[in-house]
């Protein structure tokens, strides 16, 4: 079982760079998208459908051409959950869940802190979603967590932790409640895997920093410590192209 997360920076954009091909060559069970920028009605969900993955869910922001998460998935989940009663996260589309009989699996896109009124935002989104999961996991004991979650957890994760240390996404507050979400119960699955240094999933388009790899590791797939002895592997994609993100695997033995 091979999950895919990827913030595809609009997923319109990502299908006519060659989302669709790579997908049918990657050949993951499903795929956890963020920041897909659109409204089911303005992407052609027919692609996907075409190479297998006949139940595709999208949950769009209110406002138009912003956020927004979706999961394809080449197996029928038993529940489809949008996103999660607390009306503001679902005004801007972050959350949506599939329910199977021996796991879930969530799409997540966390806010970024961009300015202060948004890291406001961000730090009570974040506080109420953790308070969210922990309520979520008395019912759901193996959950699988995918996403932009738009923080760094540890120096390791930046490129320059030094000159970043007050930049929103790797602030003390936000990596200190990456780890509180990690002590809950979680485990980052690429770490699971791979200790080293500069792996990275996000560059700025600015100053040539992919090329560089100066970047920042943002997107996690969490899961449940439950499913420890069921992870073969936790990879993060760094050569694959349609967005300033790459896409982020994990694989799990039935």
């Amino acid at each position: 079982m091979k999950i895919i997360s990827y913030n595809v920076n609009g997923i319109r954009a990502a299908m006519k760079k060659g989302l669709i091909n790579w997908l049918e060559n990657e050949n993951p069970d499903m795929v956890c998208f963020q920041e897909i920028k659109a409204l089911e009605d303005q992407i052609d969900t027919e692609e996907f459908e075409k190479i297998g993955y006949k139940y595709n869910y999208w949950f769009s922001a209110q406002k138009k051409g912003y956020s927004g998460v979706a999961i394809i998935s080449k197996h029928k989940p038993k529940n489809v959950e949008f996103g999660t009663g607390i009306d503001y996260m679902d005004f801007e589309g972050r959350n949506i869940r599939l329910d199977f009989d021996d796991f879930s699996v969530m799409s997540l896109y966390l806010p970024s802190g961009t300015n202060m009124s948004r890291l406001e935002f961000k730090l009570k989104y974040m506080d109420e979603f953790l308070n969210y999961i922990k309520l979520l996991s008395r019912k759901i004991n193996n959950l699988i967590i995918a996403g932009d979650y738009n923080i760094c957890h540890k120096a390791i994760d930046i490129h320059d932790p030094v000159r970043n240390k007050n930049v929103s996404g790797f602030l003390p507050i936000e990596r200190q409640w990456i780890q509180n979400f990690i002590d809950f119960g979680f485990i980052d699955s690429f770490r699971f895997f791979n200790k080293d240094p500069h792996n990275y999933s996000w560059w700025t388009y600015r100053a040539n920093a992919r090329a560089n790899n100066k970047g920042w590791r943002i997107d996690y797939i969490m899961a449940s410590k439950n499913l420890n002895e069921k992870m073969t592997s936790g990879k993060i994609l760094k050569n694959i192209i349609h967005s300033d993100h790459c896409p982020i695997s994990m694989t799990l033995k039935s």
